[in-house]
């Protein structure tokens, strides 16, 4: 499971960060598919979905681990992006961190 939460690791950082997308060499299919993750919907779907993983360590008997820091912040961060689509706030991105305006900044 801890492999699973190292590569959601890197998903976040694609998910955040959309200039990794533009200057890390990945495949259209891969771009594609973070590139549709842009709601605050599905970013809340996405965190739970990489929640998920690690809660079900719990329930295999063994026992917990690290991996429920993990747990906690991804179901934390996937509640905060849930409330904000609920409150209909829109998603804002930052030039910084890859955001609008980035093109005209690389070029």
């Amino acid at each position: 499971m801890a492999a699973i939460c190292l590569a959601s690791s890197f998903l976040i950082l694609f998910i955040e960060v959309p200039l990794l997308l533009r200057i890390c060499p990945t495949s259209s299919k891969f771009d594609n598919i973070i590139r549709k993750i842009t709601t605050n919907y599905m970013r809340a779907a996405a965190y739970a979905g990489m929640a998920l993983p690690q809660w079900l360590t719990l329930l295999d008997g063994g026992s917990p681990t690290s991996l429920i820091a993990a747990a906690v912040f991804l179901t934390l961060t996937g509640i905060c992006y849930l409330l904000a689509g609920i409150k209909g706030q829109a998603f804002v991105g930052s030039k910084t961190l890859g955001g609008a305006g980035v093109a005209q900044m690389i070029v």
